[in-house]
C-alpha cells in the first residue's frame, strides 16, 4: 500500500489528519482503454434524473417534482433530462452519453446496505459472492501491468476480491465533530506548517462526501483526481469512484438538483481532466435501487424498485434513452408503488463491459454475474 502523504503522528494533528490521510494502493489490470464507476448510495431517484414526461401520468403522480423538467434537455419524445445536469446535456447531443430507464439490478426488496451488496458483487441476493464484480472484471482483461483505483471511504465492496486493491479513502477511525475540526483549525491557523497540512487534511475529507456540498465544487474535484490517476501512460486504467447523499426521504427537489449539479461537474471534470483519452473512456453511473414514483408527504420519496442508469465517455454509442418503457399508471407500477423494471443491470453492465475491453460477452458475465452468466447482454452500447 502506498502512502500518498505523511501527515504529523504526535498530538491532536496527528490523531485527526491521520483519519483523512488518503490511501493509494493498485490492482491489476492491462488496457489502453479507461473505466470509470461512480456508484450512487442511497437510491438514486430514476425519474428525478430523467424525466418520462411524455407518460400521461408523469406531472400528476410526481407533483412539484416533475415542476424543473419544464427547462430540461429533450432527449426524445418520452424523456427529458434534469436541467442541472447541463454538461450531460451536451455529451448528450454529441453522442457520448446514454441513459438506461426502468433499469434494476435482480434485487427486490428495499435495503440499502442489502441492495448495494447484489449491485456490487454481481450477486442475485445479499451476501451471495463474496468478492466484486469490478475485482472480478480484473481477471478478465490481460495480464500486463496496469492500475485501478477506487476514491471512497474504505474499499469498495465492487472492488474487494483476489486482486489487491485499496483506495484513497480516509481511515476508518470515528469521524470528529464539525466542531471539534473548527476548534483545531483555529488552533493551527498561526501555524505555517501545521496550518497547511491541516487543510490538505479537511480537503481530502470533503472529496468523499456527498455532492450536493460546496456547490458541486468537490465533487469536480473529486473528478479531476480521477483523471489525474487515470491520464499518465503509467497510472491506473480502472477507477470508481464513491458517492453518496441520494437518499431523498424529505425535500427532494432541492436536495435532488444539488445532487445532479454535482455528478454532472464530477463528468465534466472527468472529461476535461483526461483531454483526448476522453475518446476511449467509459464511466459508468448506477445505484443500488429507485424510490417510488409518489411523493411522500414531506417532498421526498421512498425506497424503490426501478431508476436509471448512465453510460458517458467518447467510447460510448450515446444520443439516445434505451428503455422498454412499462409505463405508471398505477396498473403499470411495481408493488403498486415502483417504476417496473423492464431491464436488467446485469446485461447493461455486461454488455457495456465486454464491448468497452473486446471480451467476449458469455465469457464477461460468467466472471462478472456467474448467477445470471446465461443473460445475453445488452448490446450497441460502445461505438463499433
Amino acid at each position: 500500500m502506498l502512502d500518498r502523504r505523511s501527515f504529523l503522528s504526535t498530538g491532536t494533528l496527528g490523531v485527526l489528519a491521520s483519519a483523512f490521510a488518503p490511501r493509494i494502493a493498485f490492482a491489476r489490470a492491462a488496457t489502453d482503454k479507461r473505466f470509470v464507476f461512480i456508484i450512487q448510495r442511497g437510491a438514486a431517484d430514476g425519474l428525478g434524473t430523467i424525466g418520462a414526461v411524455g407518460d400521461p401520468a408523469f406531472a400528476s403522480v410526481r407533483g412539484d417534482l416533475a415542476a424543473d423538467f419544464a427547462t430540461g434537455a429533450k432527449l426524445d419524445g418520452m424523456f427529458t433530462l434534469h436541467p442541472a445536469m447541463t454538461a450531460s446535456a451536451g455529451l448528450y447531443t454529441q453522442g457520448q452519453a446514454l441513459f438506461a430507464h426502468a433499469i434494476a439490478s435482480p434485487y427486490r426488496d428495499r435495503s440499502h446496505f442489502d441492495g448495494q451488496n447484489v449491485l456490487e458483487t454481481g450477486g442475485v441476493s445479499a451476501y451471495q459472492v463474496r468478492d466484486g464484480w469490478l475485482n472480478r472484471l480484473l481477471g478478465v482483461l490481460p495480464a500486463e501491468e496496469a492500475r485501478a483505483i477506487a476514491v471512497a471511504a474504505t474499499v469498495p465492496m465492487a472492488l474487494r476480491g483476489r486482486r489487491e486493491v485499496a483506495s484513497y479513502a480516509p481511515s476508518s477511525l470515528p469521524d470528529a465533530s464539525d466542531d471539534l475540526l473548527q476548534r483545531v483549525a483555529m488552533l493551527y491557523d498561526g501555524d505555517q506548517q501545521l496550518h497547511g497540512l491541516w487543510s490538505e487534511a479537511m480537503a481530502t475529507r470533503q472529496l468523499t462526501s456527498d455532492l450536493a456540498q460546496d456547490g458541486g465544487r468537490n465533487a469536480a474535484a473529486t473528478g479531476a483526481l480521477a483523471a489525474r490517476l487515470l491520464k499518465p501512460d503509467t497510472g491506473a486504467r480502472i477507477a470508481m469512484i464513491e458517492t453518496g447523499g441520494w437518499d431523498t426521504h424529505t425535500g427532494q427537489r432541492g436536495r435532488l438538483t444539488a445532487q445532479l449539479k454535482g455528478l454532472d461537474a464530477m463528468v465534466a471534470s472527468l472529461q476535461a481532466g483526461l483531454g483526448p483519452l476522453w475518446a476511449n473512456t467509459m464511466v459508468l453511473v448506477a445505484t443500488e435501487f429507485g424510490r417510488t414514483v409518489a411523493v411522500n408527504g414531506t417532498g421526498g420519496t421512498d425506497h424503490g424498485t426501478g431508476t436509471a442508469a448512465m453510460l458517458f465517455g467518447g467510447a460510448v454509442k450515446g444520443g439516445r434513452v434505451v428503455s422498454d418503457w412499462p409505463g405508471l399508471a398505477p396498473a403499470a407500477l411495481y408493488e403498486a408503488r415502483d417504476l417496473k423494471p423492464t431491464m436488467q443491470l446485469d446485461a447493461f453492465i455486461g454488455g457495456a463491459v465486454s464491448s468497452h475491453f473486446d471480451v467476449e460477452p458469455a465469457r464477461a458475465m460468467a466472471a462478472l454475474f456467474p448467477a445470471t452468466a446465461k443473460t445475453a447482454v445488452i448490446e450497441g452500447l460502445v461505438r463499433a
